[in-house]
This record gives C-alpha cells, structure tokens and sequence, in this order.
C-alpha cells in the first residue's frame, strides 16, 4: 500500500530527531524519514519510489559535507518534481536560496535555529499546498481527458498560460523566502501583496477593503520614540505611487508593549508606455541597530565619566603617594637582608622566583559613585580588612593597593597563592550575604595569578624611594586578572602557575584558552579554579569537564559545528557556565 513520507535531511544527528519529533506532532499521520546527507537522501528517495510510495515534503539543511542543500532539492526535484523543497539552515545565503527557487522550486527557505510553531504551520501549509496539488494535477488530467481536441487546438495559449503561471509562482516562492518584508502596492492605491516576513513585522496580513488613509491606523505605524500615528502622506509607499523613490528609518510598529523600529524602502513600477502600475517597498526590523547605536551612546558617556573619575583618582593617588614618601613594605626588608627600614639603600636588589596574585573589584567606579567619600573609604578598608589575613595566612604579603586591586607575592609556593585566592572568594561570599542584610549591592571580584622570576628591590632617587618588582611575570599576572572579567570567571592561573602545583587534582580547575595578551608576543595557557564557585555550579562544570575539554579540542581545531553542539550541552546542563555560553557565542 502506498505510503506519504516525509524526508528530512541534515549533518547532525542531534538537529534530525529534534526536526523528526517536531514533525511528528505536527503532522502524525505521515511517516518521517531521514537522512545525514544528500547521496543517502537520494538513494533513499529513489527506494521510496520505485516501492510506490509518495513524497509530498522534503526538508534539507543547506551546508553539508557531501553535497550542499541546493544541490540536493535540485536532483530531488529532477527525481520528483511534484514533491515540495524547503531549505532548513543556520546559514543565509541569498545565491543558493535564488538557485534553489530557480532549478528545485524552492517552496520556502527557513533560519536555523528554527522556531517550532513557525516550522509547524509551515510544513502544514506546505503539505496543504501539496494535497491541493495534487488534486489539481488529478482534475487537470480529468479535464484534459475531457477536452483533449480543445487543448490541441488551444496548446500555444495554454502553454503561454502555464509559463505565465509558473513565472507568478516563481516569484512569489522568491518573495516569500526573502528575509525582509516586502509589500505592494496597486496602481489604484491599494494594498496588493504582502510576504511572510511583512505579516511577522505588522502581527497581520493583508487587511481587504482597507484604503490608504487608514494604513498607520490598521498597521500600527507610529512615528519613532512617539505615539503620533504616521502621517500616511509621508509612508514611502504611497510617496512611490506619486513617482518617487523614498526612505523611511523614522517610523515604527507598535503592538502592545512590543515596538519594532523600520527601514522603508519604496520605487514606483512602471509599463512600457510609463505609466505606474505598481510600487513596492521593502521592511527592515532595525532594532538590534537602535540598541547598538544606544549602546555607543551610553557608553561614549560612561566613558567620559570615567575619565573624569580617572583623573580624580589619578590626583588622590599622587597626594597619597606623596604623603607616604619612602614607604616599604617590611616584607621586602627580610629579601633584601635589612633589619629595618633604615637599612635600605637605593639599588638594592634580589632575584626570585615568586607567584603574583592581582585582585580587583569589579565596577568599582559604578560602585563608589553610589557612595559618599566617607562611605567610599569606610568600603575599601572594610573590604581590604578581610582580603590581607587571607594573603599573610597563607604565607604571602600585599605589595602594594592600586585603589581597589591588590597585589600581593607569594614566594613559598604557587600552591599558596591559589589558596589565598580561593580562601579571598569564600570570605568575599560571606562578606556579601553580610552586606545584604544591610541592603547593600554585593561585591564581585577578579583574581588572576602568575608564576615566574621577577626583581625585586629599591627603586628612586636620594629624597624619593620606593620597594617594587619588576618582572614580566608581574604584567602577565595582572593581565590574566583582566581576562577574568572577559570569561565571566572569578580566578584565572597561567600554565607557569599550574605547572608548578603539588598537585592539581587537590582543585576544581579546567584549561579554558590558549590567548596572546597584550604586550606579550607569546601564548599563554589560562585555567579556571573554581573551587569557590556556588555549590551547583561547581558540581555542574564538574560534571561537564569531559565534554568541555573535548569541545575546547574541536573549537582549537576549528570544527565550530561540533564544539557549538558540545558547548550547548554545558550550557543546557550548567547555565550559569559562563565559559560554555562565550564559546558557544563565537561559534555561532
């Protein structure tokens, strides 16, 4: 017995039973097959025909190792020109989509990711589309039974017809895939055809027995930023029926609580003898630019707002310096052999290898701007209180405060550092659920930690020294501390550091890039400690470590397909991974 079958095609197993159990629900009583690729959805297409069957639908993705989507439809269709082409993919491409309508007839072109009801109802217009077809082409050959004599007679006009029709056809499959909403208008001023992308935009189709007057009305047209109607005098469309090529990126739809902001785009079509029948325009949804163009705007302010904050805090620090002329921390006496202060000379120096761990509050300029000055210094030393025990506890000393960051060295080890840095996270935690009790916005902090050889010794001159280390390692310690606020992490370490641990497996730690930072020509291997993470997420990204590295491995590789699939599934098992959702981000 003859059997409907619908043929999905595509790379990934994963996309193939998502599609397959969407269109199960969507249209049960046909049987679903699929495919991982064109041969295999060939072969399989020649399989179900020479056993009878019928083909009504074929779904494909576009990019495909074997053979592209619009290859396939186009051998689909020399196949089974009666079987109905739409093209699923993550990946537009205008000249496949023009190339599938034109050797395939393109039924419809669909964006991965895909939404559900947006794929069900037009699978369900498309098998409609095919029933009705059929019974077309099943009354068609009654009807050419029936008048056969007629139609040779008549075979040039009908042939003239068909071509006519399929021309329509054509263009209209065209429209309907273009991603931008088309619209036209009649010589009579009336609205005549609008595409699925212009139903999407205005939430309604063509609206009959409307007149131009009342277009803003019906269509929710508004001018931007107010909620005046559009002057209809004013819509490209109808400056077009007038003869002119108009634009518009200052009008918008609204519908309810949602505003969608437009590019119109509008030209008169004439006849040959000049006469305008038509006038067309093109709909663009502009939101994500407006935001974009806010988004510079608020941060060209930011910008000049901190700078102003920068030089205030560039003239404190030159007051405080001065009034801490010749300070060294003790910690450097012992290294450099004094037994106090006074012993110091100017020159002296001692090499080392030492780990160097940089902190630093995160939106702290936002965050003091919420405060008081006396506020401000009540904050930083109520903070610093609790950060240095866990530095001198674990066998480091602060070098110095840079406003809110610190930088503090550890020389017995880089185990110690990790410590500090994983004991300042904790403290931090309980130091927040101490300020939310007290209403207070809670604190976020970035560490970043390096192991090397550095200098460290007297710099200065005879009325003005100053205890310092100087060091690449020191610059590259800060600059990890800089890449947390990147991944949205909260410790990062460098390879030197990790390589020089007891042993690694004591923490929650995972390689998360291999980056070039600035001012440094070499690579350098970063990991995520992330033994202080909340509980569920810690458990989470522990869980997932095996996928992530292998998913890192793919990304490194260049095989963003399958790293994006592996990342998702961080993602979808850990949500607050912050590193899975970046990299799933740059692979799409």
């Amino acid at each position: 017995m003859s059997q409907q079958v619908i043929i999905c095609v595509d790379d990934e197993r994963t996309v193939l039973r998502s599609l397959k159990a969407e269109l199960q629900e969507a249209v049960g009583n046909y049987i679903i097959e699929i495919a991982e690729g064109g041969e295999e959805a060939l072969e399989l297409i020649e399989e179900l025909l020479e056993d009878g069957d019928e083909i009504p639908l074929i779904i494909s993705d576009h990019i495909m190792p074997d053979m592209k989507g619009d290859e396939l439809l186009k051998q689909a269709h020399l196949i089974s020109p009666k079987t109905i082409k739409i093209m699923l993919t993550g990946q537009a491409d205008i000249g496949a989509i023009v190339h599938a309508i034109n050797s395939a007839n393109l039924y419809r072109y669909i964006t991965k990711p895909w939404q559900a009801e947006d794929l069900k109802l037009t699978v369900r217009e498309a098998l409609n589309s095919y029933l009705q077809e059929k019974q077309l082409a099943q009354q068609n050959a009654q009807l050419q039974q029936m008048n056969q004599e007629l139609a040779e007679l008549n075979s040039q006009q009908t042939a003239l017809i068909a071509k006519l029709h399929e021309n329509e056809n054509r263009l209209t499959q065209f429209l309907e895939a273009m991603p931008i909403g088309v619209g036209v208008l009649d010589a009579e001023g009336k609205l005549y055809y609008i595409n699925r992308k212009a139903k999407e935009i205005f939430f309604k189709g063509l609206v009959p027995d409307t007149s131009s007057k009342q277009w803003s009305e019906v269509y929710q047209l508004y001018q931007a930023g107010t909620n005046r109607e559009y002057p209809v005098d004013n819509l490209p469309l109808v400056r077009a029926l007038k003869g002119e090529s108009a634009t518009a990126d200052d009008a918008e739809v609204h519908q309810g609580d949602k505003i969608i902001p437009l590019e119109i785009f509008a030209t008169p079509i004439y006849d040959r003898q000049g006469n305008i029948v038509y006038a067309i325009n093109t709909l663009q949804d502009i939101s994500e630019r407006k935001e974009a163009e806010a988004e510079r705007q608020k941060f060209i302010e930011d910008l000049f707002e901190v700078n102003c904050n920068l030089e205030l805090s560039l003239d404190a620090e030159l007051e405080i310096a001065e009034a801490t002329s010749r300070f060294v921390p003790n910690e450097f006496l012992a290294f450099l052999g004094c037994d106090s202060i006074v012993d110091i000379k100017l020159g002296e120096a001692v090499e080392l290898e030492m780990s160097v761990l940089f902190s630093d509050i995160r939106d702290f300029t936002t965050l003091s701007e919420q405060m008081t000055p006396q506020e401000n210094f009540k904050f930083i030393n109520s903070y610093l209180s609790r950060m240095e025990p866990l530095i001198v506890e674990n066998q480091g000393f602060i070098d110095k405060y840079i406003g809110d960051a610190i930088m503090a060295l550890f020389s017995e080890g880089a185990d110690d550092a990790v410590k500090a840095g994983i004991a300042m996270l904790h403290t931090l935690a309980e130091y927040n659920r101490d300020r939310a009790s007290l209403g207070y916005v809670p604190v976020e902090i970035g560490v970043g930690i390096n192991t090397g050889s550095l200098i460290l010794g007297i710099v200065g001159g005879k009325s003005r020294m100053d205890g310092t280390v100087i060091s690449d390692a020191v610059n590259l310690a800060s600059r990890i501390e800089s890449l947390t606020k990147n991944y949205e992490v909260s410790l990062l370490i460098t390879q030197q550091t990790f390589d020089r641990l007891t042993n690694p497996a004591d923490y929650a730690i995972r390689v998360i890039d291999k980056v070039q930072v600035k001012g440094k020509s070499e690579w350098v291997t970063v990991y995520e400690v992330f033994d202080a993470d909340l509980p569920e997420v810690k458990a989470g990204k522990l869980a997932t470590l095996q996928v992530f590295t292998e998913a890192l491995s793919l990304y490194n590789m260049n095989n963003f397909r399958e790293a994006s699939a592996l990342f998702a599934d961080c993602w979808r098992q850990n949500p607050a991974d912050n590193v899975a959702r970046i990299y799933l981000e740059r692979c799409n």
